[in-house]
């Protein structure tokens, strides 16, 4: 079952369109990466799925129904921007607090599972105001996880938090995806969100570019053998020659020769051209190269 579909969702403010004919799938248990620009109508989806903002046209069903449907709601959780706490109370109080407004029973229970959850039960006695970005970032995480919702829809949760924090971060996202849970996650952080996501969508201008699984952007994006040398322009020619696709990076000097081993390019610029490599790795394109591709081609 998917856990998210929506069919020619629009939202439109004046003469403008946030969101404009989108459509979108979402399975369950997925780790959704959605990825655009600024401004191309990710925060306006996720807060139309949310229910906080309605949609001008289209529809949004949770589970097969519709997402204004009150038992579907209520397994949604949220964190859009930041949590709303009180920077004097304690973290324990301010989730007490969470808790009463949605209205949970047996809420000590349900706050010590979900601060366990986020790796917080040991900071729940701090004030708010006194934790790191990190921290707040994991609380808020944890607001949107009172309750068990089957259903998380993170906007932006990785953004300026250190590396351990990503770390932290990463293995609470992928431990709640094992258990059954969906999230929806945005993020320009393409690097860290190509370590956990299993599908993904790209938008453009309010409109779904591209939606793929990790495995097919895996399959989309092809190794390459990179090497630099003393004559790069004349590396480049006798390679392109041989090779077929070959680029140059300006910034770097480094040369990408794709549908090639790394010895065989070596030996192919030595043995023939007396050309030494002076560099040689294999790599492959990374989420962010093929995103970057991607919206170039758009605009072309």
């Amino acid at each position: 079952m998917n856990a998210i579909e929506i069919r020619n969702l629009s939202k439109r403010y004046g003469e403008k369109y946030a969101v404009n004919g989108l459509d979108m799938t979402v399975p369950q248990g997925a780790i959704y990466g959605f990825i655009g620009e600024n401004g191309s109508g990710k925060s306006t989806t996720e807060k139309l799925i949310c229910g906080l903002i309605r949609p001008s046209g289209g529809t949004i069903r949770l589970w097969g129904k519709d997402h204004r449907d009150q038992e579907v709601r209520s397994r949604v959780g949220v964190l859009i921007e930041s949590p709303g706490c009180f920077p004097n109370y304690s973290v324990w109080n301010n989730m007490k607090l969470q808790a009463a407004n949605l209205g949970i029973r047996n809420e000590n229970e349900e706050i010590r599972r979900v601060l366990r959850l986020v790796r917080m039960d040991g900071a729940a006695s701090n004030k708010f105001k006194n934790c790191s970005l990190g921290m707040k970032q994991r609380i808020g995480i944890a607001f949107a996880l009172l309750g068990d919702p089957a259903l998380l829809v993170l906007d932006e949760p990785i953004n300026g938090l250190d590396a351990d924090g990503m770390r932290i971060m990463r293995e609470i996202l992928t431990g709640l995806s094992a258990r059954g849970t969906t999230v929806l996650i945005s993020s320009h952080i393409l690097g860290e969100l190509e370590k956990i996501a299993t599908h993904y969508g790209i938008l453009r201008g309010g409109k779904l570019l591209k939606e793929m699984t990790a495995e097919e952007l895996n399959a989309d994006c092809p190794t390459y053998v990179a090497l630099k040398t003393e004559d790069t322009e004349r590396a480049r020619e006798v390679l392109a020659r041989a090779f077929g696709r070959v680029e140059t990076d300006g910034e770097t000097g480094e040369i990408r020769v794709y549908g090639a081993y790394a010895e065989g390019v070596a030996k192919y610029l030595y043995g023939n051209f007396g050309i030494p490599v002076t560099e040689l790795r294999t790599a492959k394109i990374s989420l962010e190269e093929y995103y970057i591709d991607l919206m170039r081609e758009g605009r072309e």
